[in-house]
């Protein structure tokens, strides 16, 4: 049998959350790119995102020297600051530090947008965890997941899965972001965004 390492001891210093919907039908949807992200983490740090707390699946790793709580909130997207700030409250870390990683579909598959803060930028998950804090100092890294043609429905296509031949664009994008969110935990966010904006 294989058992993953152990998750560190103490309270989480840093929290990086991953937007997206639970249930199956969700998975590898556009949408979704925040969870994927989470799960690109996960597996390259060795644990299981399976604890179940502050409305998540959860687990702490080290990243950089700083422990860090990977989160993929259970509430759906709309309601995604239900998660993320009873998470932050538990463990009294501020927006700075709370780094939130999402789709955007004003980007093409495979780019990356990082942000120190600011709006939702449409999307309504940033928007409710901005409506729940009180805060917009969010870094962010924003996930293209392609514009929707014109004959789409918007729900239909960030609903809607990645094509065979945008998946290898999708992966570049998944590490890029691995990569980004260790140095945004490093206090290099200008580096990160130098790097992959």
């Amino acid at each position: 049998m294989f058992f993953k390492r152990k998750e560190p001891l103490g309270a989480a210093e840093y929290i990086i959350a991953g937007l997206g919907n639970p249930d199956r039908k969700y998975e590898n949807t556009r949408h979704n790119a925040g969870f994927m992200a989470i799960d690109a983490l996960s597996e390259k740090y060795d644990v299981n995102v399976d604890r179940i707390k502050y409305k998540s699946l959860c687990a702490t790793v080290n990243i950089e020297g700083k422990r860090v709580l990977l989160m993929k909130p259970g509430t759906y997207m709309n309601l995604s600051g239900q998660a993320v700030t009873e998470a932050m409250a538990f463990f009294k870390i501020p927006p700075e530090k709370t780094l939130i990683i999402l789709d955007d579909i004003s980007l093409d598959v495979g780019r990356l947008r990082i942000r120190r803060k600011g709006s939702d930028g449409g999307h309504n998950g940033m928007k409710n965890i901005i409506y729940l804090s009180g805060s917009d100092q969010f870094p962010r890294i924003k996930i293209g997941v392609g514009q929707k043609p014109p004959q789409w429905d918007l729900a239909d296509w960030v609903l809607s899965g990645f094509t065979r031949t945008e998946q290898p664009e999708l992966q570049k994008a998944l590490d890029n972001a691995c990569a980004a969110a260790e140095k945004i935990i490093a206090g290099a966010i200008d580096k990160a965004m130098n790097l992959f904006n």
